[in-house]
């Protein structure tokens, strides 16, 4: 099984940071590779809950994410599944300083698996996911950055 990892600190309490990503309909300002939802049943981000969405484009296709565990001011696990590979995207919320830090880590597999996939995992598909998690969080950062200064403006 393959994994890749990304973190970011962002200002901010975890609560608000918390608030912001779990809202779907907000996703496609940050989500990498995320065109629109086409399915969301249950309450998210609570355990059960599933949500299909569609890529763009020469993307990944349809993601079909349902949610294993969630706790809040801590974090959530999901299982992961596209056309090629399927896993475990676990989201963790800490707080730091006057910020909170946030890890996004996905546990994967390739569902095709040849005599050549663990050298190709190695040398690309993981270095693509963990710059795929980078990029979202990155765009996260940007978003939540954005939404405090808006509060900053309306209370002024």
């Amino acid at each position: 099984m393959g994994r890749a990892r990304a973190t970011i600190t962002v200002p901010g309490l975890a609560s608000g940071a918390e608030e912001l990503w779990y809202d779907p309909h907000r996703w496609p300002a940050w989500i990498d590779g995320f065109g629109h939802i086409a399915k969301l049943e249950g309450d998210w981000p609570q355990v059960g809950a599933r949500l299909l969405w569609d890529s763009p484009p020469l993307g990944r296709g349809r993601v079909q994410e349902i949610v294993t565990a969630y706790e809040p001011r801590r974090g959530q696990t999901v299982a992961v599944e596209d056309a090629r590979v399927q896993g475990t995207r676990t989201v963790h919320f800490e707080p730091e300083g006057g910020g909170v830090r946030i890890t996004l880590t996905l546990e994967y597999e390739l569902k095709d698996r040849g005599p050549l996939s663990a050298l190709v995992d190695r040398l690309f598909v993981r270095r693509s996911l963990g710059d795929s998690l980078r990029r979202t969080l990155v765009r996260f950062g940007h978003e939540r950055r954005a939404e405090l200064e808006m509060g900053e403006i309306t209370r002024a």
